[in-house]
Formats: structure tokens, sequence, C-alpha cells
């Protein structure tokens, strides 16, 4: 892997390309990656991923690193302040809604040992591997997502329609959805 033709989704940017190539569709089982891009795709609804991948270390700064602990303690006063932060997407909604994702995500933890658990637990532990042809075949959606996305809901998450759910698989690994011709394609 890493060498050759990559998702043409990938070839808009430098930043993109190594989001691409080091990061998306690698099997993460880190409870603080796995915050950090539920968070990420959360804010991205009704953006580009671009715009968030720009706005990532803004992001990390804003909300502790991504640990899911301490964003559960966050204050509304500090919720307020993050409002006038440029380095994050300004959505009091989306805002909030982070600190109502740790503090459901911590829940997650104390009930399964992980947060990595609960959501490896949906495939058996093992990567679902796509064979997309073109960007064009990779669903927005799958049952899967639709699945779990309803069991977040239950969970008391907010911003994890199925969407946002079957980006984040994609982004942590659960589902390889690289193309077929990717050099990046796990096999």
């Amino acid at each position: 892997m890493g060498t050759g033709k990559r998702c043409s989704w990938a070839e808009s940017s430098p930043d993109m390309r190594d989001y691409h190539d080091r990061q998306w569709g690698v099997p993460s089982h880190g409870d603080r990656y796995l915050f950090e891009m539920l968070t990420l795709e959360g804010a991205q609804a009704g953006l580009s991923w671009a715009t968030i991948l720009n706005r990532r270390e803004g992001y990390r700064r804003a909300f502790a690193n991504f640990d899911p602990v301490k964003v559960a303690r966050f204050t509304d006063r500090k919720l307020e302040n993050l409002l006038g932060n440029p380095a994050i997407i300004r959505n009091r909604l989306k805002i909030y809604g982070t600190r109502t994702n740790a503090r459901a995500f911590v829940k997650v933890q104390a009930e399964f040992g992980s947060f990595a658990k609960y959501l490896w637990a949906w495939v058996d532990g093992t990567p679902v591997i796509n064979r997309p042809q073109t960007l064009a075949e990779i669903p927005a959606t799958t049952d899967l997502s639709d699945r779990i996305s309803k069991d977040l809901k239950r969970r008391n998450f907010t911003f994890v329609g199925s969407t946002i759910v079957y980006a984040t698989l994609q982004s942590v690994g659960i589902v390889d959805d690289h193309v077929t011709s990717c050099a990046f394609k796990r096999r």
C-alpha cells in the first residue's frame, strides 16, 4: 500500500491526501480517536470534509484534545465561549452536541469497557471491506449505519444520523470503502 493511485476525492489538497493515505479506512481502536472522528463527522454536517479538516487543530484545542471525560465536564460558560472561537465551526447545536456526546460516550465506555468495544462489536471485530469500483458506488448509509445510528440516539448521542455514522465508520476503518483501484485498499 501507499504508492500509486488513490481515491479521487483525496486529490484536492495535500491535507486531504494525507488524511486519506494515513487515516481513512485504517482500523482504529483508540477511544480518543473514535471520539474525535465522531465529533468531526458531526461537525461536518452540511459542510465539506475539507472545511473540517482545515479546522481539526482548532477542534483539538477547543475540545481538550478530544478527551471525552474532560469535554463531558465542560460548563455552559465554556461552551458559550467556544461560540466565539474562529478555529471551529461556531454552531451552537454542534458545540453543545459535542458535550452531550462526550457524556453519552463516557457512559458507553463504562458499560462496555471502551467505546471501541461497543463500536467494533457491531462487526464482530472484523472490518467490512467493500469493493466499490467508483465513488458513485459508495453508499451514504447502510443497514449497519442505520442500526448503529438508532442505538446511539437511544443512548442520548446527537448528530449521529445514519450518514454521519457511516462516515465515522469509514473514517475509523470499521468500513473500508477505498475504491478497488486505490493503492490504499485493504485487500
